[in-house]
């Protein structure tokens, strides 16, 4: 792994603030069609889950299409974040679609 993939590592978990336990709970929460109630495992959006999948990883065994989640992710939640990702509150449907990628605005960031 080189540097940019440890910076890229290190922001992702920065970013993803919620616990894979947390994150899995509210997919599966979020989720209500007949197809993710027969599969919990699978409840929630596509990119929720991959998060779920890095959470569970270590560095050494990530592939190539890890790496382009944890851009897509840490992308998407500096997008609609400041920079340092302080505890804030805003509408619920925007909350709600960062907790699907496992950042929750009202925690702090991870460390």
């Amino acid at each position: 792994m080189d540097s940019a993939d440890e910076r890229l590592w290190d922001e992702f978990h920065r970013v993803v603030n919620m616990s894979s336990r947390e994150l899995s709970e509210w997919l599966r929460t979020r989720s209500s069609t007949p197809d993710d109630e027969e599969y919990p495992d699978r409840a929630g959006p596509h990119l929720g889950q991959r998060v779920l999948e890095i959470l569970g990883k270590r560095k050494t065994d990530l592939i190539p299409d890890d790496f382009d989640v944890m851009r897509r992710v840490v992308d998407k939640v500096h997008g609609q974040r400041r920079e340092d990702l302080e505890p804030t509150a805003g509408e619920t449907h925007w909350r709600h679609r960062l907790m699907s990628l496992g950042h929750d605005p009202l925690k702090p960031p991870s460390t």
